[in-house]
């Protein structure tokens, strides 16, 4: 076997190891805030779910700057589901720790926190599902959140 096989094939081998270590997302979404987020703006996110058997992780992603002026931040996230029914829930992130260090990571000025809001939660209808997300803090203008998203990704013992 020549040596270029023998590479190519030990490559190919290590490309599906690797990638079989990886999560299958099932919904990853984004949405850049502007210049400012205002209380009247809603962050929204439509996605589709068929599989109401496989329990999943549901994230929140934020991407903020150091120049936001809180450590935490709230939300209100009303949730319309296939059958339209809806939730709305009040959630609190951190994005700083008692000593005002940024959690996520980043370079300079931007930080991205990715917080795990439900683990190992199921569905529980098949088909179109809505997640409004309005900001619940006393400015009426926040500034320094740049994004707001949501991933969710099979759920894995660890």
């Amino acid at each position: 076997m020549s040596l270029f096989r023998t590479i190519t094939l030990s490559g190919l081998f290590m490309a599906l190891l690797l990638s079989s270590c990886v999560r299958r997302t099932i919904v990853d979404m984004n949405e850049d805030v502007g210049d400012g987020w205002t209380k009247d703006h809603k962050i929204v996110f439509d996605f589709d779910i068929n599989d109401t058997i496989t329990p999943v992780d549901f994230y929140v992603n934020i991407r903020n700057t150091t120049d936001y002026a809180y450590s935490n931040i709230f939300f209100f996230i009303k949730t319309i589901y296939p059958n339209r029914r809806y939730s709305i829930d009040t959630v609190e992130f951190f994005l700083a720790n008692a000593r005002g260090e940024w959690l996520g990571s980043g370079l300079g000025k931007m930080r991205s926190t990715s917080t795990l809001l439900k683990r190992e939660m199921r569905f529980p209808f098949s088909g179109h599902y809505r997640m409004e997300f309005e900001m619940a803090m006393r400015d009426s203008v926040l500034n320094g959140i740049d994004a707001i998203g949501i991933r969710v990704v099979p759920f894995e013992e660890q």
